[in-house]
């Protein structure tokens, strides 16, 4: 059994949001899958090893787009991994089959991500394998949640706040990576990134067409929506007729390491170059990402 500890006092720190000296751009850069410490007691009770724990980790994300630092926006970055805790879900989407004891009422017990063990809690990892020996105690799940999940997504809001306030509008790029077999063996072959909106509804359509355009002229395939159209942060933090924008953005783990031995291949850094160039193309455009008035009836 997992002994219940304050989560946040294993991660030192829980998260870390690295800001440019002036934030000159209205974009927020978060990569809360990069996280890469793994606990001694999680790992104590695991009944996988570190290797096969971290095939759900967006390993090196942040470091793929670190350079949007120095280009005047801030980047947050998850330290707790995401098998332990995964901030893309809703705060209490979880599997009542992992834990002893009964989970508060208003936990979404029967989303499609519970349902594949991959809630705000995993059951699983990446490829479907069992995380924990036994159950855990509700009171763990609850431990993650108030001392991670919650600052972790005050922190997030509070940085688009701050940028909307500054800039009269707020872009939240959110940054993942994603296994080359994901999208089936043919398809895979084909497809670099896959930009998510949550279908059009979690940003303007300018800014989906521009980072497209700007991917596409460096050599990369590009897909929307499918079959990532952008989860919890996306769907919740788009709202672009108040002129806060969302786009997810996932990148294939083959373009930039080795997938087997999760270490980064020589093609990292031109990789690296290529998306500062982009987020720099796509910054300096005039898009129209305003706040949508709407007129008094």
């Amino acid at each position: 059994m997992l002994e219940t500890t304050a989560p946040e006092s294993l991660f030192s720190p829980p998260f870390v949001i690295d800001e440019p000296v002036r934030h000159s751009l209205p974009y927020v850069f978060n990569t809360g899958h990069s996280g890469a410490v793994y606990p001694a007691s999680f790992l104590a009770a695991s009944r996988l090893d570190a290797v096969s724990l971290r095939r759900s980790e967006d390993a090196f994300v942040d470091r793929l787009f670190a350079p949007v630092v120095d280009l005047g926006a801030p980047l947050m970055r998850a330290c707790f991994p995401r098998a332990y805790l995964d901030v893309n879900r809703e705060p209490y989407e979880l599997d009542p089959r992992m834990f002893e004891g009964r989970l508060p009422p208003f936990a979404n017990i029967r989303s499609m991500r519970v349902a594949g063990g991959l809630g705000t809690v995993p059951r699983v990892v990446a490829d479907g394998q069992e995380i924990y020996r036994g159950r855990l105690p509700v009171a763990e799940a609850t431990a993650r949640i108030e001392g991670l999940y919650k600052p972790y997504h005050r922190a997030l809001r509070g940085l688009v706040t701050r940028t909307a306030a500054a800039f009269g509008h707020a872009v939240l790029i959110d940054c993942h990576s994603m296994p080359s077999t994901s999208l089936g063996r043919d398809e895979a072959a084909r497809v670099d990134m896959v930009l998510g909106d949550r279908f059009g509804t979690a940003c303007a359509h300018a800014l989906m067409e521009a980072v497209e355009a700007a991917l596409r002229h460096r050599g990369f395939r590009v897909i929307r929506n499918k079959p990532y159209a952008g989860g919890f942060i996306t769907e919740h933090y788009g709202e672009p007729a108040l002129g806060r924008h969302a786009l997810q953005i996932e990148v294939n783990r083959a373009l930039y390491m080795d997938e087997r031995s999760l270490t980064p291949k020589p093609g990292f850094e031109a990789l690296r170059e290529s998306l500062r160039a982009v987020v720099a193309e796509v910054a300096g455009l005039p898009l129209d990402l305003a706040p949508r008035r709407i007129a008094a009836e």
